[in-house]
């Protein structure tokens, strides 16, 4: 499972930066260019903040919170079992390293560098880029697994333990 989370974090990884290599190579700061009319359009901007913006004056917390986060999936990764925990850990460590690579080289200085963001969908608040998918994605895997109680090993919880002992203060139950 280890080779497949680096495969998946290495393919986000060099989505969102080849990505955002074409950005800001090809389009100017602020430029707009419809895609699909006004529903979906790059739109280049450069965060120096998190989601929506969030913390744009602690741009070197958010460094050191990715840093923070890829240090314990890659601490964390041979403990998992699970194919699809480790797609989740890997779509979160290729987001967090994406946006980091962008803190740590990009303008105006090493772990205060902005992020590039150039996904633009009608009606949603916030432009976003490659790792942003990949991370929000990884959440909504992160919860079906955990709905679905899918453990770190592949293996699921019972819905009903079997070795569970009633509550003495609880009447029984009719029978039916």
């Amino acid at each position: 499972m280890l080779v497949l989370l680096g495969l998946v974090a290495l393919v986000v990884w060099v989505l969102d930066q080849l990505t955002k290599h074409l950005v800001v190579t090809n389009l100017d700061l602020n430029e707009v260019v419809p895609l699909l009319g006004e529903i979906l359009q790059l739109h280049y901007v450069k965060n120096p903040g998190a989601a929506f913006s969030i913390a744009s004056g602690f741009t070197w917390v958010l460094s050191l919170v990715a840093l923070g986060v890829t240090v314990v999936i890659v601490w964390f990764a041979p403990r998992i079992r699970s194919l699809a925990w480790a797609v989740m850990f890997g779509l979160v460590l290729g987001g967090a390293f994406g946006n980091l690579t962008d803190r740590l080289i990009r303008e105006p200085s090493f772990g205060e560098g902005h992020v590039i963001d150039f996904i633009q969908v009608i009606y949603f608040p916030a432009i976003f880029n490659i790792a942003d998918i990949a991370i929000v994605s990884s959440m909504g895997l992160f919860i079906l697994l955990s709905l679905r109680g899918v453990g770190l090993d592949g293996t699921r919880a019972p819905a009903h333990p079997k070795d569970a002992t009633p509550d003495t203060d609880d009447p029984p139950m009719p029978a039916s």
